[in-house]
């Protein structure tokens, strides 16, 4: 749900610069909720396929002949959705587009493991042992290196370390304010940087997949293709994100005076861990190194059980292929461990209810899914993608961005549609059937698209008012700055958003195209037909 908050400054006072953002403010609020505009799409697709379909509309299919998936003809059509075969189509797959839906059940599953450590208090321990742990000198960095990992169980960073971080700073004579921006970077702006994978990867791959098979149908895309990436991401952010902390947002909030607090701060806790939790970390830290021990006995030696049964080799590998269901391990695992020494989980009803309580919040996410998957199906059987992307990627071609340069637009353009959708898989799932398919003619592999998809989808999560924790941050900001407007935060948040957007994107560029690494284990930066 989208939170409106309005900025106090009167209007004659307001800048260039504050107009803009006022009108992001505008443009989002006119826009329904992301479950409404998936429905609205899917409306859409079947009167535009009906049009399209009556006048023919079709374009030359670019693959060789005999290639997988290439139509008989050589020409792909539109087809029409809006007759009796389409109606049939529609009526008879309404179920199956949702449960076969990719990133359904792999998130559900993850998630399921995650709830688990995060309801017995592992992930809330470790992330305040990790912050009030750190030296001064560290505590920027270690600040925003925490909010990174944390996003690994959802909510957690935004509920826990960016209060956390603010009262930090303020005990260590800081301004709050830079300790909560620097917390807000980190939880927002590295969103999809981790060291571990994530929910938010088999998320995005699932959805990728779907979209490649409009130009492959045999590709599959699978939760660690950008996992190599996103793990030298999550210092490299870390380490911009610490610099312009101290030497951009800090100097300019200058010294903090409490009688700026809206409340009375003589109370604020800071949190410190228990002997009970302390000595719960280190048996759950035990059970990681225990579960990691036996999946390395499963896959680094040449008879692992888990490596490829042809060819012996980890990629392809049943390794590869279940991510899913390791995350799931090493979050459950070491979290029934941690709640059982520290009293949260005594039993097997605890830890039920705790993957109850994670299912009964995802229904929301259900929801979208469901008519984000009917999208998805109806625009795959249309053809629209193809003849978008056989199109865009034409035009591409005469107007010769084709090279590398291509993703620095396509970088700013992911970041500009998320000022309008804040939702990563809502963005992902309206603009991916139509950019994997055209920069897959261009000639780029899925996985180098979706690595680049995630860093325009970060940077500019701090300065949206559509962010669904915008109104979260503004009020804990506002504890500490009374009468503190949207404005100031997303003045104080700008400086991370264009040094995120200038830093990762030439990272990108230097890993892919200078270094020539790949993303992920198994991941391809071309794409040859």
């Amino acid at each position: 749900m989208t939170t409106s908050i309005s900025s106090k400054q009167p209007s004659s006072k307001k800048t260039l610069f504050t107009r803009f953002l006022d009108s992001v403010e505008y443009l989002g609020n006119l826009l329904p909720h992301p479950i409404t505009l998936f429905a609205i799409f899917c409306v859409a697709i079947l009167i535009s396929s009906g049009i399209a379909g009556y006048f023919g509309v079709s374009v030359v299919d670019p693959r060789p002949e005999g290639a997988n998936g290439r139509s008989a003809d050589g020409i792909i059509h539109v087809v029409s959705l809006l007759n009796a075969e389409g109606l049939q189509l529609i009526v008879t797959n309404l179920v199956k587009n949702f449960t076969g839906f990719a990133p359904l059940g792999t998130v559900l599953v993850a998630m399921l493991g995650v709830a688990i450590a995060e309801h017995s208090g592992l992930l809330s321990a470790a992330m305040r042992s990790m912050v009030m742990g750190a030296s001064k000198r560290m505590v920027t960095f270690t600040v925003i290196f925490a909010g990174i990992i944390s996003n690994t169980a959802s909510e957690l960073g935004y509920v826990v370390l960016i209060p956390l971080a603010a009262m930090l700073f303020h005990s260590l004579g800081r301004h709050p304010l830079a300790g909560l921006a620097a917390a807000f970077a980190g939880v927002s702006g590295g969103y999809s940087a981790n060291l571990l994978i994530g929910t938010v990867d088999p998320l995005l791959s699932g959805i990728t997949e779907s979209a490649a098979q409009m130009i492959d149908p045999a590709y599959t895309v699978g939760p660690e293709v950008n996992w190599y990436f996103m793990f030298v991401s999550t210092f490299f952010i870390a380490i911009v994100g610490a610099f312009v902390t101290e030497k951009i947002v800090e100097p300019k909030l200058g010294e903090y005076n409490v009688e700026q607090a809206s409340e009375d701060l003589s109370q604020d806790k800071m949190g410190m861990l228990t002997d009970v939790e302390k000595k719960g970390l280190k048996m759950a830290g035990l059970a990681t190194l225990v579960v990691s021990a036996l999946l390395a006995w499963t896959i680094v030696p040449e008879s692992g059980v888990l490596r490829n049964p042809v060819t012996g080799e980890v990629a392809g590998s049943p390794f590869l292929k279940s991510i899913v269901a390791f995350i799931f391990v090493f979050f459950a695992i070491p979290g029934f461990v941690y709640g059982k020494v520290t009293g949260s989980m005594k039993n097997d009803r605890d830890v039920i209810n705790a993957m109850s309580k994670s299912m009964s919040s995802m229904g929301m996410y259900i929801v979208l899914v469901f008519f984000a998957a009917q999208f998805v199906a109806f625009f795959k059987w249309t053809n629209f993608g193809q003849v978008f992307a056989v199109g865009g990627a034409d035009f591409l071609q005469t107007i010769g961005l084709t090279g590398p340069a291509l993703f620095f637009a396509f970088i700013v353009m992911c970041g500009f549609i998320n000022l309008m959708i804040g939702s990563a898989s809502a963005q992902w799932a309206v603009t991916a059937p139509i950019f994997i398919p055209m920069l897959m003619l261009v000639g780029y592999a899925p996985e180098t698209i979706q690595a680049a998809y995630r860093i325009g989808d970060s940077v500019t999560n701090l300065i949206t008012p559509m962010m669904s924790y915008f109104g979260l941050i503004l009020a804990v900001a506002s504890r500490y700055v009374k009468n503190l407007g949207i404005g100031t935060l997303i003045a104080t948040m700008l400086p991370y958003t264009l040094c995120f957007l200038v830093g990762w994107s030439l990272l990108f560029y230097i890993w892919v195209f200078v270094f020539g690494l790949p993303v992920g284990p198994g991941a391809a930066t071309y794409y040859t037909p």
